[in-house]
């Protein structure tokens, strides 16, 4: 199995993802940073989706559980 590709490092006590690390260039990154990335097209195996009218970052789906958020 490959190593994934982003990481959840911490979320909020209602679940929602927070921080994020990109695993190959251990840099970390808020919903935010990872949110402006994805839509800067920096992210392509993700996407974004307003969930609860907040910009959530989500892998785009596939078999794949290489690239899941988690």
């Amino acid at each position: 199995m490959s190593r994934k590709k982003v990481s959840v490092i911490s979320e909020s006590k209602s679940g929602r993802n927070k921080s994020f690390r990109d695993n190959y260039s251990g840099e970390s990154m808020s919903r935010a940073q990872f949110v402006k990335a994805i839509e800067g097209g920096n992210y392509p195996k993700y996407h974004v989706r307003k969930i609860n009218g907040v910009k959530t970052p989500v892998s785009n789906p596939d078999s794949k559980h290489s690239n899941n958020l988690g």
